[in-house]
This record gives C-alpha cells, structure tokens and sequence, in this order.
C-alpha cells in the first residue's frame, strides 16, 4: 500500500529524523508506528545516520503490530527485521540474524541485556510505550540504563506519558536524555520540584507539584518533546461519555460498608480480610461490582445489580455489538454465565481468531480485559459502544481500551463509553480519580504540543 502520510505524519517524521533524542506524544489513532518505520527507514537508508536498530515494545504489539505495519507499506520494503519473542531459542534467533530492525517485547529486555549472550550493538533504540519505564526500581528500566551511553538515538513513543501524575517523568526523560533536563537522581528531581503530600511521621507516601512545577518542568522537556492531539488532526467521531447508575439494598450497602469501615467482613460463605489500603480499595471494587475473593480464594456473591444493568444496556442496544470492559477474573465468569443463560452470542477477545470475529460484525457481545486490549488492538470495525462492568485505576489501560474503538477509521458518527457505577460505592471515586488524573496529563500535552505550520 502506498504511504501517504497527512502533514502532521510529516511532522513528526521529520522530527524524529532531525532529533537524535524525543519524545513523541502520539495521541490514540495517529499512526505512530508508521510515522516511526518511515523515519527509521530514511535514518537507516537515506541519512546513514542509523544502523541497527532496537524496537521495544509491549507483547502483542511487538508480535503482531510492528511486523504488520512493516509489510503494509510499500515504501518499507527493503527494511528486514526479527521478531524476538517466544521461547529463548527463537529470541536468540532472531537476534543473530542481523536485520535491519530487531523487534522485543518489554519483558524481555532484562534478558536481552544482561542473559542472552548476544552483544548488544544496537545504536537506535525505539521504545514504544515510553510509560512502560515510568519506574526507575524495574529491572527493566535499570537493565537498559546499562546500555544507554551506547545508544546514538532514541525515540520514546506514548499517548500517556504521565498517566499518574508528573513523577512519572523523570525515570521516563532519564532513560531518554541520561538526566539532562530533569536531573540524573530522583531524589533531585523530588526536592526540586515536589512537596511530601501524604505520610505517616516520617514515611512519606506521596508527593505534590510545588507551585509552578509544571511549567518549570514542561519548559525543561519541551526541546526534545512533541506533542498531538487525535482530535487536533483527525475527523474523529464525537465521543459520548455516560454513567449507568446502580442502587445496592439497604443489606448489600452494609456489607460493603462494614467492610470500608472496619477492614473485616463476616459473611456466612467465608472470611474477608484487609491488609492495608492498596488491598481494601481492590476488595471495594470487587464488591461494587458484585462479587468478591474470600481468604481462601473462594468467590463470595454480593449483588447483581451490575449484572442486571448490563442485561438493560445490551437489551437497549437493539443488536448494535457492544464491547464490555471487565476487570476481575470473576467478572468474566459472572457476565459469562448470565450472557449463556440469555443464550447471547458471545467472545472474550483473547485470540486472533476472536478479534477477526469482532471485526467482522459476527460478534453481538465481546468481552475484554484492558490489560490485554490496552495497546495495538484495532477493534473499531466491530462496534461503537463500549460498557465499562468494572474500572481500573490505570488512566492509560483506560484510554487505550477505548481508543480500541475511538480511533481513526472508526466509521459510527458516535462513540458511547458507557460506565456502570454503583452508587455509594467506590466507583464514583475511581471515575473522578482517572478524570482528576487526565487534566495533569492534558497539561503536560498541551504545553508541549507541537505547532503545526505546514
């Protein structure tokens, strides 16, 4: 197929190529991996200014994603590349074959590095979803600092680059420029522009942006950053947001609040106990989704109101497909047994021959979990209506699993993300905490936004 890519494509394309070092915030739907092979292709075979280069990406996108993308297009196909991922033979492989692109999963990088054995000779390093390495503690993020004075350029690629607030950055710009705007410590880059928000005496548990840290940090990044915008640059459909309310019973309710108040709940089909915060928030949304993991890993039924709203919300579909997000493995088996029991055709998208299905309109009702659909995923051909059974905390796996379906080439007028909350549970917070969290991401977008004068 013949690349003919829109003027922010070309942008970018170029930006990458005169930038040895950055960041490219591409948001959902822009075409940033084609933006990114074009670029490499002319460093590679135009410019000479790369010779080998590494693609680090999450698992399904580094499988299935980048090597469609690279036989797509006619202009890329004189680039070779390797796949390595599977088992460690076939990543040694595909390593020692010396193509012009070698493509690895995230989860492999520690070993790539410090176990296959292979030198690492690699002088362009891609790294696709650049919040991947938001962690300076991951083994993986430490194994690649390793080699990072080896590498001639680097490009970081993510639509969320601080999904939990601004402390993100620095492990992701230290990994992309070895500390020079944000400071070769964390601990400097905290004193410098945070102050402790939430301790305990001396343990400090979290931290908040010092008055005018954001800009001063923005200002600090904005020469190797560039930033879009889907709905700057694409005819996107409109994007409807809704909330399906769901009333617990007066004893439902005091279950679910005995447990919020007191950590222990007693229930006749077995014990719930709450180590600490982290773990109660996890227990509250099990419970206001309808079900909740006992001590021993039994499962302990709470309501079905959730249940019941997901039967209305499909019923009012009328036969339009609809995509529903669940997050527990309980979940599933709920929405599972009640979708058999009104004998609804279903699938969870789990496998290729899923996806195909979805896409080909045969599916009324799929069924996805955000951390396998978050990235890569084209899902848009298969419907326009999104239920959200149960949230996640994570702004990115959020956004990305509705990008799934608000996407360029999405060909509805509308996109429904439809949340069911239930009411006077945990829900409510956590929707207004992933909105709370967009507005420091939508900052940091807008002040480093590229302006386009094509």
């Amino acid at each position: 197929m013949k690349y003919e890519p829109h003027n922010y494509q070309t942008y970018a394309i170029d930006y990458i190529e005169t930038h040895p070092v950055s960041a490219v915030l591409l948001d959902m739907g822009l075409g940033k991996t084609s933006i990114t092979l074009t670029a490499l292709n002319d460093l590679l075979f135009d410019s000479f200014e790369a010779h080998r280069v590494l693609v680090i990406a999450p698992l399904r996108v580094a499988r299935d994603t980048w090597p469609a993308e690279l036989q797509k297009w006619d202009h890329l196909s004189l680039l070779t590349y390797a796949v390595a991922v599977g088992t460690e033979t076939e990543r040694k492989a595909a390593l020692l074959q010396q193509t012009d692109i070698c493509i690895i999963n995230r989860e492999n990088v520690q070993w790539l590095i410090e176990g296959s054995g292979v030198p690492f000779d690699f002088d362009t390093v891609v790294v696709d979803e650049l919040s991947s390495f938001k962690s300076y503690q991951a083994k993986r993020f430490r194994a690649l600092m390793k080699v990072r004075p080896k590498v001639k350029r680097i490009v970081g690629l993510t639509g969320t680059p601080s999904a939990n607030g601004l402390m993100d950055l620095w492990a992701e710009y230290r990994l992309l420029d070895m500390g020079q705007r944000l400071g070769r410590f964390i601990g400097q880059y905290r004193t410098k522009y945070f102050m402790p928000d939430k301790r305990n005496g001396q343990i400090i548990y979290s931290y908040k942006p010092l008055p005018g840290a954001e800009k001063a940090i923005y200002s600090k990044i904005a020469d190797i950053t560039i930033s879009m915008k889907s709905t700057d640059h694409l005819q996107m459909p409109e994007l409807i947001s809704s909330e399906y309310e769901v009333q617990l019973s007066e004893e439902e309710q005091e279950h679910y609040d005995d447990l919020k108040d007191d950590l222990v709940l007693q229930l006749p089909d077995g014990d719930i106990t709450v180590a600490n915060a982290a773990a109660l928030s996890n227990k509250l949304s099990q419970m206001a989704n309808g079900a909740v993991y006992d001590d021993g890993g039994g499962i302990v039924h709470i309501h079905d109101r959730k249940l019941d709203a997901l039967e209305d919300l499909i019923e009012a579909a009328n036969g339009k497909p609809v995509l529903v997000a669940y997050w527990f493995k309980h979940d599933l088996a709920r929405i599972s047994e009640r979708l058999h029991k009104l004998h609804i055709p279903f699938s969870q998208l789990d496998t290729p021959e899923s996806i195909r299905r979805w896409n080909a309109g045969e599916l009324p009702v799929a069924l996805v979990h955000p951390a396998s659909a978050g990235h890569g995923l084209n899902l848009q051909s298969g419907g326009s209506t999104i239920i959200w059974f149960g949230l996640t905390w994570s702004l990115e796996l959020y956004q990305q699993t509705n990008a799934r379906l608000w996407r360029q080439g999405q060909t509805a007028d509308t996109v429904v993300v439809q949340h069911i909350i239930t009411k006077g549970t945990i829900d409510s917070r956590m929707l207004k905490a992933l909105s709370a969290k967009d507005r420091t991401q939508s900052a940091l977008i807008a002040a480093v936004k590229a302006d386009l004068k094509i």
